[in-house]
């Protein structure tokens, strides 16, 4: 499975044209492992980028049960598990 995450500080944004070619409005109107999206960044590259934004395609294994982390708007990718506190 492949997902897009933000990979500097600020947070996850597309640019202008990404949306366009997606046809949305806003950037979360479309789920981070939308096959669309993936196409859209894997093709783009830095284009994809919005304001404050380092996109990138990580891929992870199908089975693997996934959250996306966030520390200041770097993003990162963890397994699901449980946590009490």
């Amino acid at each position: 499975m492949k997902i897009v995450i933000n990979r500097c500080f600020g947070g996850f944004g597309l640019s202008q044209e990404a949306m366009r070619r997606l046809g949305i409005e806003y950037d979360w109107e479309i789920s981070r492992f939308d096959s669309k999206l993936v196409k859209v960044v894997e093709e783009l590259g830095e284009k994809a980028n919005g304001y404050y934004a380092d996109l990138k395609v990580v891929e992870i294994p199908d089975d693997v049960e996934w959250i996306i982390e966030d520390y200041d708007g770097i993003e990162s990718i963890h397994e699901k598990h449980r946590v009490w506190c």
